[in-house]
This record gives structure tokens, sequence and C-alpha cells, in this order.
């Protein structure tokens, strides 16, 4: 456990410092309350500290203020040591956000209890964060494949046009389908199929940009967006996705199979009046269109292109993807 102690006295902070660390505590100081504040409100902030009441600088009590008014997570326990001892001195220190407060000179078993308590509120805290950011993933991440699922990547399209709309900028829209992929799960079964969906979103993932975004859209379907990205620059990413899946060395049972995916593609240009579900639609349409073609390819269509009329052969059965 991290704390810090801040204190303008030389002597209380030695003092203060070896006996922490003779409890196993990993110590940083600061010799006033301006040093105190900078160090809290760093990323990786020890989860306890210990405040000297009257500092340079700053004193401990409006250290106290600045860090509660932030509501900073994970929570800091403040630990205020001060000579005051009048009982108007210490609810004015409770109400700046003070935890706890300990007098001086300090009595170690006093301190020891105090912050044992102070790491018991610290680490059941931790606990909530990690259950609510459990809770989270699994309302926005597909559970197979840890991408995001068809809610989530609709809201991150939401705000991606919302962003293209303020700065006049274009955003590409990716439709993707596996090719053939009820035959993998019947010939390899579905537990197999599982883990080709798994390493085909990894695979995607590697060859995307770190401000892409990539979704499980349903069942071997996958929704992929590029900020920034026109026309041209949209099918280049799409075909290096492309690529990148369709590269062997998939392995199934010990059998190494190829897997590819038909990419279809548009993108929402600056000026064009478009909607979150037509640029779906015309993404959808230039993917059936890669599949009428061949498959394992990747085919663009522009927002404000005609639909197409593809027409089967009536004596053939319909494409399946």
């Amino acid at each position: 456990m991290q704390i810090l102690i801040a204190d303008d006295s030389i002597v209380s902070r030695h003092l203060l410092e070896a006996t922490l660390r003779k409890w196993g505590y990993d110590v940083t100081v600061a010799c006033d309350g301006v040093e105190a504040l900078e160090i809290l409100q760093q990323e990786h902030a020890p989860a306890l500290a210990i405040l000297d009441w009257m500092m340079p600088g700053m004193t401990g009590l409006e250290v106290c203020r600045r860090l509660r008014q932030r509501s900073r997570e994970p929570y800091t326990y403040i630990l205020l040591l001060t000579s005051k001892s009048q009982k108007e001195d210490l609810i004015e220190g409770m109400e700046a956000g003070a935890d706890d407060y300990i007098t001086k000179p300090f009595d170690q078993h006093e301190l020891q209890v105090r912050l044992r308590a102070g790491t018991r509120l610290v680490d059941l805290q931790a606990e909530l964060l990690s259950a609510r950011e459990a809770l989270r993933e699994q309302a926005t991440k597909d559970s197979m494949t840890h991408l995001w699922n068809r809610s989530s990547i609709l809201e991150h399209l939401a705000r991606e046009l919302s962003r293209a709309v303020r700065e006049k900028g274009p955003v590409g829209v990716v439709m993707v389908d596996l090719d053939h992929f009820k035959s993998v799960n019947d010939t390899y079964g579905h537990l197999a199929g599982d883990a080709v969906l798994c390493e085909a979103a990894r695979r995607m993932q590697n060859a995307m940009r770190p401000y892409d975004s990539i979704g499980r859209y349903g069942g071997e379907e996958f929704l992929i967006l590029l900020p920034g990205c026109d026309e041209q620059t949209s099918f280049s990413q799409a075909e290096r996705m492309r690529k990148q899946l369709a590269q062997p060395g998939m392995s199934l049972n010990g059998s190494s199979i190829s897997v590819t995916a038909s990419f279809g593609a548009t993108s929402a240009l600056a000026g064009q009046s478009w909607t979150q579900e037509g640029l779906i639609r015309k993404a959808d349409e230039a993917l059936y269109l890669a599949k009428k073609l061949g498959r394992n390819r990747v085919e663009f269509l522009s927002y404000d292109s005609e639909p197409m009329m593809l027409v089967d052969n009536p004596k053939t059965e319909p494409i399946a993807r």
C-alpha cells in the first residue's frame, strides 16, 4: 500500500517515514502542501495520505478541499496530523474532506489502528471499482470476441458521425461477413467456429489504427468504423484488413484452414445528407456485392449511389454468406 507523508518538519517526517516503512508501507514524502497536492493529483497517486495541518504554501486542510473538489477515483484516504485538539477544529478538518485525524505527538499504536481502518476502506473501494468495471465490460463487450457488442458499436457510430458533422470530416463504415462460415461449424463443430470468430476478430484488430472501432454486429458479421476516411482510404483500410484476415495458418483440431471474409464499405462525406441507418444499409449493399462477385474481396459503394439492382438466377439458390 502506497502512502504519502506531507509535513514541513524534518524530524516529524523522518520519524513517520521510518515507522511506516517498518510496517511495510511504500512511502512517498512531500515537504509542503503544494507538493503534496501535486503528488495526489497524479495518475497513480498513493491511496493513503498523512497531511500535517499547518504547512507552508498550502495547509493540509486546503489540500483536502482541493482534492475532494475533483472527486477523483480511486479514493484517497486522508489522515490529518495536527496539534489542534478543540472539537471545532476537528469538525472543520472533517468538513474539509479529511477521513480521520491524529494529534501530535502521535502514538504509534493509535496511528497503526487508524491506518488499518483506512486500508480496509481503500481495499473495499478497489473491489467495488473492479466489480463496476466487470459489469461495464459485460454490458458493452461481446462475451466471446471481446469486441464492442452491437449496441455499443452503434453508439460509437453515432458519436463518430456527430464529430464528423462538427469537424466537417469523413467517416468510413465497413460491414464484414466471414465467408462460408456455416461450413466451418458443420465440419469442425461450433466450438471450433467460436475459435475462428475470435481469431478473425484478433487479426482484423491487428490491422486497424488505434482510433478505429470494431464491433460484432451479429453472428459472423462485424461493423468497423474508420474516422477520417474518405472513399479511397476506406477502401484501402478495408483491403488491408481483408489481407490480414486471409493469411494462412489458422489451426483447428490439428488442421490448417483458410478463413476469408467479404467486406462492404461506404463513407459519410461532408456535404452529404446521410443517416446512420442509411450508411449501414449502403455498407451492407456493398457487402452483398462482394459476396455476389466471388467473396474474399472489398467492394465500395458511395452513399449517394443508386441502390443495387442485383438479380439472382431464379434457378440458383440465394447467396449464402
